[in-house]
């Protein structure tokens, strides 16, 4: 076994080891955990997320081992990174994996939990949410700031980001992070493709254009059109990959 805790944390790991001894079992499941399993458990009192990644295949397990960093070291890192830059993700505590002679067996992120946040998926999707139209600007703006430091977050969906107000504010709390890639230099094309997993709604679509054309100096038309083909080239994609899925199982097994 492998683990890295975040500074302050480090007193909690017998009670962490504890939890993962224990975690099919305990917790409040969030999600369907078809794939990732994401539970919350109480340590002290207080409330941490417990983010436990799908098991992978032979080969897989083999290159996180040794030519990759697993799925939870990358979460731990990328949340450090961005909070060390001044974006928001709830606080990374730590992370662990366990290995067998093949590779990583299992794997674990452990991050405070943020309650009764609303993501903004929900935003988008109810129309009449307060301040429905700043918050979709507002994050517009926050995409910006990421890639003008050069930060493709490659899960780019809105239930990826949880929104608190604080202070009078919306904070935008980045979530699902070990998908991202780093650059010296974004151009406005590769930028706009980032928003390709948001939403297919026309009307947010071009609230986000919008404001990014302002911020990047560019047209609003040129973004909108931009963002909507990567939209429509994503749903192309995974439609794609539901009929392979579909001939595959009807393929006789030999």
């Amino acid at each position: 076994m492998k683990s890295f805790y975040a500074e302050g944390f480090k007193r909690l790991e017998a009670k962490i080891l504890d939890v993962l001894n224990n975690f099919k079992t305990g917790g409040i499941l969030i999600g369907p955990g078809s794939r990732n399993v994401v539970k919350i458990f109480d340590i002290e009192g207080e409330r941490f997320n417990f983010k436990s990644f799908k098991q992978h295949n032979v080969i897989n397990r083999h290159v996180y081992k040794y030519y990759r960093k697993s799925k939870a070291k990358r979460s731990f890192e990328y949340a450090q990174l961005l909070l060390s830059k001044g974006f928001q993700t709830p606080e990374p505590v730590a992370y662990i994996e366990n290995f067998d002679f093949w590779g990583v067996t299992s794997s674990y992120y452990i991050s405070r939990q943020l309650e009764d946040s609303p993501t903004l998926m929900e935003v988008i999707v109810h129309l009449t949410f307060p301040d429905r139209e700043q918050i979709i600007r507002e994050y517009a703006q926050l995409m910006f700031r990421l890639h003008e430091q050069g930060f493709e977050f490659l899960d780019n969906a809105p239930g990826n980001f949880i929104i608190k107000n604080e202070n009078g504010k919306h904070r935008f709390y980045m979530v699902d992070l070990n998908r991202m890639s780093f650059h010296e230099k974004m151009d406005l094309d590769k930028r706009l493709n980032n928003f390709a997993r948001l939403t297919s709604d026309p009307e947010v679509i071009r609230m986000i254009s919008d404001e990014y054309a302002k911020l990047v100096g560019s047209s609003g038309d040129y973004c909108f059109n931009k963002i909507t083909q990567a939209i429509n080239g994503m749903v192309r994609k995974r439609k794609m990959k539901k009929i392979l899925k579909f001939y595959k199982f009807l393929l006789p097994k030999r």
